[in-house]
């Protein structure tokens, strides 16, 4: 059972550092409005990450099954939606996680279960 909870936090951290470390370094600030192209980058950079999440939680839960991927998924879009729920300016970045980045880890953990990524 804390193979699966680590696994879940595990998952979560590659795509929350990953998303601090994009706009720490390209000085954006996550809660304003971007340039189109910054938005299509973001977009990239965070299917990415969200793909590499999903694979961290199969990688360390070894299993077969997407049920923590389908966690993770909802662990990411709740704190979307509360980051959402709190903070004012625009919300790209959040609609982003909720509505592209989320269920994209759960294909994270299909590809990594197929084999897509080495074992």
């Amino acid at each position: 059972m804390l193979r699966k909870i680590l696994a879940v936090i595990a998952g979560y951290m590659v795509f929350a550092i990953s998303s601090v470390l994009l706009f720490n370094l390209t000085h954006h600030h996550p809660h304003q409005d971007a340039p189109f192209n910054f938005k299509l980058i973001t977009i990239a950079y965070g299917v990415c990450f969200s793909i590499l999440a999903g694979a961290v939680v199969q990688l360390i839960a070894k299993q077969n099954k997407l049920g923590l991927n389908f966690i993770l998924a909802c662990m990411m879009f709740a704190f979307a939606g509360i980051s959402m729920a709190v903070s004012g300016g625009s919300h790209w970045t959040q609609l982003f996680a909720m509505f592209i980045f989320a269920p994209v880890s759960i294909l994270g953990g299909y590809l990594k279960n197929k084999g897509t990524f080495s074992k």
